[in-house]
C-alpha cells in the first residue's frame, strides 16, 4: 500500500519546479525509446488525417499529448517497442538481417583478395556509374570495385568523428598548418613575449581564432586572471592558486552539512551528465575536479548558487589548459598520467577562468534568470527585424522563443555545437568587449537565421521544437563557426548602437 501511494505521489507531483528534464542538442541526440513511442503515434494520426482538416498545433495540444517521464509507467510493467516494429513479419526481418551480414563480410576480404581484385581491372577501365557496372559484373564484385575505385580516385581528407572531437579541425579538410597560420603563431608569441602585452592589440588578433599552441596563456589574459606584466604573471600564478586550495580547505567539507547538501547533491547529478559522449569527462578524477570547482563556486556566489548549466562552462577552460601539458588529442587522455601539481595548477586555473566568466554574467543564474528573460526578448525583437517571416512562422505554430532560445543563453550555444567549435567560439567571445553577454545574443540570432530553410520546412509545432533542440552541427568545424561569427559581428554593427530599430 505504502509502494503505491509513494507511486502516486510520484506522478502528481512530476513535473515541480526544478525537476530533472532530459535535454537534447548536438552532442544529446534523443534515442529513449520510451520518449519516441508517443511521437510516432501522433505522428500516424496527423497523417491520417485530411490536408483540408488540418489545423496548426498548438504549444497547449504539444503539452497534453505529451506524457511526463513520471508518467510513463514503471519499467517492468512497459512495453517499450514501438508499435510500428510490432508488425514486422518475422521473416522479411530475418532474411534482411542475414543480408547484411553477407555483405558486411564480404567487405571484410583479406588483403590478398583485395589485390587480385585490384589486378583483375583493366588499366583503362572507368566505372561511370554503379548501374553501369551491374550490369557488366556479378553484383557483389561490382560493390566491391565500385568500393575500390573511390577509394583510389578520391583524396584523402580527415573526418571528423559523430563523437565531437575537441582538437582543432576544419570540417573541410584543410591543412593543420598554413603559412599565414604560422605567421599568425608568431605574431602571438611576440605579443605575449614583450615585457608589457599590448592587450588591445591581443584581442584584435585572437578575434578571428587563437592558435591551439598559446591559446591556454591568451585565455588567461583575455580572461583578467593574469596581468600583462611578464614579471607579474608566475607570483601572481602561484598566489591565485594557493588562494583556490585555499577555499577547498576552507570550504569543501561542508559539503555534507544540512545547508549545503541539496546543492552538493545536484552538482554530484549533474556532472556525469557534461559531455557524456566525451571520455575524458567520465573520467573519476576529471568529475571530482569538477564538482571541487562547481561548490566552492556556488557558495562564495550566495545570490546565485548552483544552477544547472554552470557544470557546462568549466569544460572549455579544463581542456585549453590541460592541452598546455598533452600534445595528442586530450578527449581520450588519461589525466592520472598528470602529476598532480600539474592537476591542481590545471583545477585552478579553470576556476578562476569560469569565475571571471560568470561575473559578467551572474543575472542570468540568480533568482527567475532575469538576465536570460531580457536577452530571450531582444532576440525575439531581432529577429522580427533582420526575418520577418521565420518571426511570423513562430507565431503562426505557437512556438515562443523562450522554449528553445532559453537553453542558448543559458549554456552559451554548449548544447547545440561540439565542444570544439565552443572552444573557437570562446576566442571571439573574450576578445569582444562583454562578448559573453552582450555580442552572444547576436551569435544566437546569426545561429538562428542559418537554419531559416529548416525552419520554414517544419509546419507544426513539434516538428518545430524537435528540429531546434537537434539541429545538424555534430560536423561543423572552425570555417562554418568563422561564418556564424562574420554574419554576428554584422548584425551587432548595424543594430548594437541603434536599439530603436528593434522596434517598428
Amino acid at each position: 500500500m505504502a509502494a503505491e501511494n509513494s507511486k502516486q505521489f510520484w506522478k502528481r507531483n512530476a513535473k515541480l519546479p526544478g525537476s530533472i528534464q532530459p535535454v537534447y542538442g548536438a552532442q544529446h541526440p534523443p534515442l529513449d525509446p520510451r520518449l519516441t513511442k508517443n511521437f510516432i503515434k501522433e505522428r500516424s494520426k496527423v497523417n491520417a488525417v485530411p490536408l483540408k482538416n488540418k489545423k496548426a498545433s498548438s504549444f497547449h495540444e504539444f503539452a497534453r499529448n505529451t506524457s511526463d517521464a513520471w508518467d510513463i509507467g514503471d519499467d517492468e510493467e512497459e512495453d517499450f517497442s514501438p508499435p510500428s516494429f510490432q508488425t514486422l513479419n518475422s521473416k522479411v526481418a530475418l532474411a534482411t538481417a542475414a543480408q547484411v551480414l553477407e555483405n558486411h563480410s564480404k567487405l571484410r576480404v583479406k588483403p590478398e583478395r583485395s589485390q587480385s581484385t585490384t589486378s583483375d581491372i583493366p588499366a583503362n577501365y572507368v566505372i561511370k556509374s554503379s548501374s553501369d557496372a551491374q550490369l557488366s559484373r556479378n553484383s557483389s564484385d561490382s560493390c566491391l570495385r565500385n568500393a575500390l575505385h573511390k577509394q583510389q580516385s578520391l583524396p584523402i581528407r580527415p573526418i571528423i568523428p559523430l563523437v565531437a572531437r575537441i582538437s582543432d579541425q576544419n570540417a573541410s579538410g584543410a591543412p593543420p598548418m598554413t603559412v599565414r597560420e604560422k605567421t599568425r603563431l608568431e605574431k602571438f608569441r611576440q605579443l605575449l613575449s614583450s615585457h608589457n602585452t599590448d592587450l588591445d592589440e591581443l584581442r584584435k588578433c585572437s578575434w578571428p581564432g587563437v592558435p591551439r599552441e598559446v591559446r591556454p596563456i591568451t585565455w588567461r589574459l583575455l580572461s583578467g586572471y593574469l596581468p600583462a606584466n611578464t614579471e607579474r604573471r608566475k607570483l601572481t600564478l602561484q598566489r591565485k592558486r594557493e588562494e583556490y586550495f585555499g577555499f577547498i580547505e576552507q570550504y569543501y567539507d561542508s559539503r555534507n552539512e544540512e545547508h549545503h547538501q541539496d546543492t552538493y547533491r545536484q552538482i554530484h547529478i549533474d556532472i556525469p551528465r557534461t559531455n557524456p559522449l566525451i571520455p575524458l569527462f567520465q573520467q573519476p578524477l576529471v568529475q571530482e575536479i569538477f564538482e571541487r570547482i562547481l561548490f566552492i563556486w556556488a557558495i562564495r556566489h550566495p545570490a546565485s548558487g548552483y544552477v544547472q548549466g554552470i557544470n557546462d562552462l568549466v569544460t572549455p577552460f579544463f581542456v585549453v589548459f590541460l592541452s598546455e601539458h598533452v600534445e595528442e588529442d586530450v578527449e581520450n587522455f588519461d589525466v592520472t598520467n598528470l602529476s598532480q601539481d600539474v592537476l591542481r595548477s590545471i583545477e585552478a586555473d579553470s576556476f578562476w577562468c569560469m569565475s571571471k566568466l560568470l561575473d559578467g554574467i551572474q543575472d542570468n543564474y540568480t533568482f527567475a534568470q532575469p538576465g536570460i528573460q531580457k536577452k530571450v526578448k531582444a532576440l525575439e525583437e531581432l529577429v522580427s527585424r533582420i526575418d520577418e517571416q521565420v518571426h511570423n512562422h513562430f507565431r503562426r505554430y505557437e512556438v515562443e522563443y523562450l522554449q528553445f532560445a532559453f537553453r542558448w543563453m543559458n549554456n552559451l550555444l554548449m548544447r547545440e555545437l561540439p565542444l570544439r567549435c565552443t572552444i573557437r567560439l570562446w576566442d571571439t567571445y573574450q576578445s569582444e568587449p562583454e562578448g559573453f553577454s552582450h555580442f552572444h545574443l547576436y551569435v544566437c540570432a546569426a545561429f538562428l537565421i542559418k537554419w531559416r530553410k529548416e525552419i520554414l520546412d517544419e509546419e507544426d509545432f513539434q516538428g518545430l521544437l524537435m528540429l531546434l533542440q537537434n539541429l545538424p552541427t555534430i560536423h561543423w568545424g572552425n570555417e562554418e563557426i568563422g561564418l556564424l561569427l562574420a554574419e554576428a559581428y554584422r548584425l551587432k554593427y548595424m543594430f548594437a548602437d541603434a536599439p530603436n530599430h528593434y522596434r517598428r
